[in-house]
């Protein structure tokens, strides 16, 4: 059996389906086994960047790693993907071939060191110098991406130990690591006390849940605790999804990426925040100053990786563990101590839901404009009530995210929207739908994106036609870098550079590429156009001109700011 057999016989094992990269000669040696290999799917992207946002969005969707592959040359391309994956604990295993191991030193083309390139954004990176070590290789890959704090691990396959035969193999599974988390472990149950007697006697409690919650898959436990405590809850742009917006308790998206007038004020007023897989990042919070560690709130943080609790704020409690394993643990002692609380009597639940009625009734006249370029809050509005119930939405960052973030609410909790904020690459939003489609081809897949975005991969449209499938792009067009034209605004004062774009007619790109395409002008067009796409069972296009940011100003707290002392129109 040719090594490259080896290889593809060891991921069925673990049950791998899909795929995602591209081919370059020193693949040749395993694409010429994959050719006769039926029960594994490749998927070829159009650029290895993109095969890798295919693969975090495949993890991400489908709770297992993600896999993509590329040629030597192509490993740099497969950074973005691969960094975003380190950054969000996406579990990935990262497949790249090499020039053969002998012709290291000869200056061979296409020859690079991948180990030093990937030793910075992988959990480990592995160099496999004989076929027969494939199989181990394999396992140890799986055990390391799912375990502790997940991740991407590389594996570098030099062509020539891709041709060799091997006679016996050991091909098998651990069946604890086809999907994530590997193992589940609880943090200490004294710790665990010690934290539920501050959210107890706390008066003005608020969980924030970061996508750890998701990775968790502990949404159920946070919905428990939070309803049995009474405590409100708020997500980070990337947790969303963690618990449901439509619930009396949801205060929605906190922090600088989403957090509103309404969430960040309530944010500031609690006495004691109890984070949950939440890394405390800057988007998050803003900067560090929702809260500041100086206001002397009591904080309680639960995380797989220790490495993250207390790192930007002095904590009362520490909890070290996986979050749906403590969340039960929590639950099921709080259970013997109180009776479930009537949260709606408790008078800090009653002036958030006041509160909460006020800045839905301030966002009434944006959510029903009928101003041109179409306002980003009313487009969300419509598409919030006629997406089918079960999709997932992917947003690019700039226009897409930020609005997406603030303003649509997750009504059901679990993995339903993908945000790649935690390293925030331009150009995600088109490939991950591909990523998305293959993970869950039964539900509507709407990638939100930019002009910006798109530019970085338009060629993807030619994967998507060729994959089929209800795949929609939604793109929103303010002819230029707006986030970054808003941020030389609002930080620099200064005149724009490097942002603008000419006009394009992205209609007619899309039709090149064989999709069904729209362009929404009027407001009262959005609900009929998306109507029609999404009953489609073919990838459709959608273009709409919205304001940059610095017209329009999203709810991004310190640009708002800027926005009131200059008199420019804001949404927050």
């Amino acid at each position: 059996m040719k090594a490259g057999r080896v290889l593809l016989e060891m991921l069925k094992e673990y049950d791998v389906k899909h795929v995602f990269g591209l081919p370059g000669e020193t693949t040749l040696p395993l694409y010429m086994e994959w050719h006769n290999f039926s029960e594994i799917t490749h998927v070829m992207a159009r650029d290895e960047r993109s095969a890798s946002f295919m693969a975090d969005a495949y993890a991400k969707i489908s709770f297992k790693p993600g896999i993509c592959e590329g040629p030597s040359v192509g490993s740099t391309h497969l950074i973005p993907g691969v960094a975003e994956a380190y950054k969000a604990s996406t579990p990935m295993i990262v497949l790249t071939t090499d020039i053969p191991l002998h012709l290291e030193k000869k200056n061979m083309l296409t020859g690079l060191d991948q180990t030093s390139l990937f030793r910075g954004i992988t959990k480990e990176t592995i160099t496999i110098t004989k076929a027969s070590e494939i199989p181990h290789v394999i396992r140890r890959a799986f055990r390391v991406a799912t375990t502790g704090k997940p991740g991407p691990v590389h594996i570098r396959l030099p062509m020539d130990v891709l041709e060799e035969e091997v006679e016996s193999a050991d091909i098998y599974a651990q069946k604890d690591f086809i999907k994530y988390p590997g193992h589940r472990f609880t943090a200490e149950v004294g710790k665990i006390k010690e934290a539920l007697e501050l959210l107890i006697k706390s008066e003005k409690p608020l969980i924030v849940c970061g996508q750890g919650v998701l990775y968790s898959q502990a949404w159920d436990e946070v919905i428990e605790l939070a309803e049995l405590l009474g405590i409100p809850v708020g997500t980070t742009m990337t947790g969303k999804g963690s618990f449901p917006e439509t619930h009396p308790l949801s205060i929605g998206v906190v922090g600088a990426r989403g957090g509103t007038s309404f969430s960040n004020k309530i944010l500031k007023e609690a006495d004691l925040i109890f984070y949950i897989g939440c890394n405390t990042d800057s988007a998050a919070t803003d900067r560090w100053t929702l809260p500041s560690p100086e206001e002397g709130k009591k904080i309680v943080h639960l995380d797989i990786s220790g490495a993250e609790t207390s790192n930007n704020y002095p904590t009362d409690v520490i909890l070290i563990g996986d979050a749906k394993a403590t969340l039960r643990v929590m639950i099921d002692i709080a259970r013997r101590k109180i009776e479930k609380r009537n949260y709606e009597g408790s008078p800090w639940i009653k002036k958030i839901l006041k509160e909460a009625e006020e800045f839905r009734g301030r966002l009434k006249g944006e959510m029903n404009s009928d101003e041109r370029p179409i306002n980003p809050v009313r487009f969300i509005k419509e598409l919030s009530e006629v997406i089918p119930s079960d999709h997932i939405i992917i947003a690019d960052p700039g226009v897409s995210a930020i609005y997406t973030s603030a303003f649509y609410k997750v009504k059901k909790a679990g993995r339903s929207i993908i945000f790649n904020y935690s390293l925030g690459a331009l150009g995600y939003a088109i490939p991950a739908s591909v990523g998305a489609y293959f993970a869950k081809p039964e539900s509507c897949i709407v990638a939100l994106t930019g002009d910006g975005s798109f530019g970085f991969v338009a060629g993807e449209l030619e994967t998507i036609s060729r994959v089929g499938g209800n795949i929609n792009i939604i793109l929103f067009n303010n002819q230029s870098f707006g986030w970054i034209r808003a941020a030389i605004r609002f930080r620099y004062g200064s005149k724009y550079f490097a942002t603008e774009f000419k006009e394009v007619d992205y209609m007619k790109v899309a039709e090149g590429f064989g999709l069904e395409a729209f362009r929404i002008e009027e407001p009262k067009e959005i609900r009929q156009v998306l109507q029609k796409a999404f009953k489609s069972d073919e990838p459709t296009f959608i273009e709409i001109k919205v304001f940059p940011e610095d017209i329009l100003v999203p709810p991004v707290p310190s640009w708002v700011k800027k926005a009131k002392e200059a008199g420019i129109r804001y949404i927050y």
